[in-house]
């Protein structure tokens, strides 16, 4: 694969590569051959991938990023594009080959600032004149400049607990850690520092001495491990900082999701926590995201009910700084608030959510909740919004769906009929899609065996034949509680299994936000119960068609679909042919203390495998996947990356063990280098070739 001349010509504009460039060729936009007008795993790989975007205090321009990947090279980098507020003159900004990211306008416009080696720099719009502005020891890894640039709040990390050096200096080389409480490993990584947010001073050309808002505290602000600079917001006068943080450590935080928004004030020094009225926490599980009105009397954020359920229903609750009241402002709104911003009149919310298989965008005035009044839809389609910003009368916001990656589009916020028409801005990975033939996407609804109406997306091949016969995978989503909409996936992409000849079958089982809370809840404490039957009603509805190879079907999924996949394997009747689970649970007596978030754990399982009298665990774990190996019958693929620390890696050995000591046909893929996720180019050609491998070897016999 090679660069298009689209960043060879954009290159000659641009200025030298400062000191902070890598060594190594620079990886731009990538061409691909495809054949057939089939979705490959290179081509997947050749996509660019859309992350954040800017738009201009004047609103004429956007600054915003692209992820390229090259195989070859094993890695990927980050570019900066700026374009008009209508996608015209597109230009790419960085050619250096270190990845410059989280553009952002200061200078009333005059100057991009951005991040390149763990440092803020700045440039003109245009790519030239780019300099160092931070020099923070132990590098930034997000900023924010205040509304008057007077300041800039930036995240660092921060030394946490104490590493064996500091215990005996003379065991320069031990590698041992001594660890005497629990969160100790994250996700990926061992524990050993935590992000805390500074606010230094900021005169136009450098910034100055930072002040850490969490001196001396032990805790992690944005949240670890997906929290960013979405959890900290300047008020718009620049005399205050909101910012989210659980203010636990240990055991208390590993059992807890109960965090908080604090208010810091730069002017006195003082915290205060906004989440408590008369001195009590009302809001006991997240708390995270704040923003203030424009008008800066408000203040909002994103607010979960229960402490350690982390799938609760997010509400979007709101702070009247002057009269102290508070109020979930979309308590009409029966789905998760996923993103919100405020509309310039500060009086309602610009907001996404999900509800019946796609997340679209809604408005919502802010005394509506006086009247039980739900958000207004904005948008309608097969496809799914992603963030979404102001940009004057318009929005700025992501779309992708099933058969395509992320673009930039504009929506408008006056419009007339029923839903907003979007321009979209950003073309990103035409040159791809122009060769690829998509599957045709199909929404079907059918009846559980308790009665429910479920939805069920079903992908077909490209050049679809009635009259032929095709095998068909049940697609075992993961979460558990995280919607199935019309996502794009760079791995789970449904539309290279279907160019691979498969029909895709993704049911929306309970356990699944977007079609009312009770659906959602209906998973907790109950894995093995009605989300598993709504699994087989989904296969066995579609298995009905002509069209499909009833003889050869296959069942695939990771996480909860990992767990779903070992489960079925010992619960299937010999529907399937063959499955695949990817950082699935084996085990649920093992996952319970290995995995690193314990509420996660206690929420979900019901509590502890040892508490013989909660009736709600105890079914838990007598439904565990290892329990019915006896009934395995079926050969299986089990994945796993050994840095993941949510389900470590031993629960996909141990239930290969296991087949392969009941003379069941079996492999092990497992990527010592890789998390829940598998993020590296080669690394993800190799997980799609062995997954296509094993499918076709059981599900195509002819082959």
């Amino acid at each position: 694969m090679t660069m298009t001349a689209a960043i060879a010509l954009a290159a000659s504009s641009c200025a030298a590569p400062d000191k902070t460039a890598d060594e190594g060729p620079v990886i731009g936009r990538q061409e691909v051959t495809v054949e057939n007008g089939r979705m490959t795993p290179e081509a997947l790989w050749a996509m660019g991938r859309i992350g954040s975007s800017s738009v201009s205090p004047d609103g004429k321009r956007i600054a915003y990023t692209v992820s390229y990947y090259s195989v070859k090279e094993n890695k990927g980098h980050t570019v900066i594009y700026v374009m008009n507020a209508d996608g015209s003159d597109n230009r790419l900004l960085t050619t250096t080959a270190a990845s410059e990211s989280d553009p952002t306008w200061i200078g009333k416009g005059s100057k991009l600032a951005f991040l390149t080696g763990g440092q803020i720099w700045e440039m003109n719009p245009d790519g030239s004149e780019r300099r160092q502005l931070s020099d923070v020891d132990g590098g930034v890894d997000g900023f924010k400049f205040s509304p008057d640039e007077s300041k800039v709040l930036f995240v660092s990390q921060v030394k946490y607990g104490k590493r064996t050096t500091d215990i005996y200096p003379d065991l320069d080389k031990a590698s041992g850690k001594i660890i005497d409480d629990l969160m100790y490993k994250h996700w990926d990584e061992w524990v050993e520092t935590v992000p805390h947010p500074f606010v230094a001073s900021f005169d136009g050309d450098k910034v100055g001495e930072a002040t850490d808002i969490l001196k001396d505290e032990p805790y992690e602000s944005p949240m670890k491990p997906f929290g960013g600079m979405e959890q900290l917001a300047w008020s718009p006068a620049s005399d205050k900082i909101a910012y989210t943080c659980r203010k636990k450590t240990g055991l208390a935080y590993a059992v807890s999701t109960d965090s908080d928004i604090y208010l810091y004030d730069l002017a006195t020094g003082k915290t205060e926590n906004l989440c408590k009225q008369d001195g009590k926490d009302k809001n006991m599980g997240y708390d995270i995201n704040p923003q203030f009105s424009p008008d800066g009397r408000f203040i909002a954020w994103q607010s979960m009910e229960h402490d350690g359920y982390e799938s609760d229903l997010n509400r979007l609750y709101v702070l009247d700084l002057q009269n102290k009241e508070k109020f979930n402002a979309a308590s009409a709104f029966k789905t998760n608030v996923d993103t919100y911003v405020w509309n310039p009149t500060s009086d309602g919310f610009y907001l996404t959510g999900t509800w019946h298989g796609t997340t679209q965008i809604y408005r919502l005035g802010l005394d509506d909740w006086k009247e039980a009044k739900a958000p207004v839809k904005m948008t309608e389609g097969l496809h799914d919004y992603g963030s979404v910003a102001l940009n004057g009368d318009r929005l700025v916001a992501t779309r992708h769906s099933m058969s395509q990656a992320d673009e930039l589009y504009s929506v408008p916020t006056d419009f007339e009929g029923q839903f907003a028409e979007a321009s979209q801005l950003t073309t990103e990975n035409k040159h791809i899609f122009d060769k690829l033939e998509m599957g045709r996407v199909e929404e079907r609804w059918v009846k559980t065996t308790d009665g429910k109406e479920m939805l069920v997306w079903v992908v077909y091949p490209p050049q679809f034949d009635p009259k032929k016969k095709y095998p068909a995978l049940l697609f075992c989503e993961g979460g558990p509680q995280s919607p199935l909409s019309q996502f794009w996936s760079f791995r789970w992409n449904f539309q290279i299994m279907a160019a691979n000849d498969y029909i895709v079958v993704a049911p929306c089982r309970r356990g699944m936000p977007g079609f009312g809370p009770e659906w959602n809840e209906a998973i907790s404490g109950d894995y093995g119960g009605q989300c598993m039957k709504d699994y087989l009603t989904a296969i066995d509805e579609v298995a009905k068609e002509p069209f499909v190879d009833k003889e050869h079907l296959g069942c695939v999924g990771a996480s909860f679909g990992g767990f779903s996949v070992y489960w079925l394997a010992g619960h299937h009747d010999k529907r399937f042919k063959a499955f695949i689970a990817h950082d699935g649970i084996f085990n649920m007596e093992m996952q319970y203390l290995e995995t690193e978030e314990k509420w996660f754990a206690n929420w979900d399982m019901g509590g502890a495998y040892w508490d013989k009298s909660n009736a709600t665990a105890q079914r838990t774990f007598a439904n565990s996947p290892h329990r019915f190996v006896d009934k395995w019958d079926t050969p299986i693929l089990c994945i796993h990356g050994e840095k993941d620390y949510r389900i470590l890696a031993n629960q996909a050995m141990a239930a290969f063990d296991a087949a392969k000591m009941r003379g069941i046909p079996a492999e092990l893929l497992i990527f010592p280098d890789e998390n829940h996720w598998v993020l590296k180019p080669q690394n993800g050609v190799l997980w799609q070739r062995t997954f296509f491998h094993w499918l076709d070897r059981w599900l195509k016999p002819e082959k």
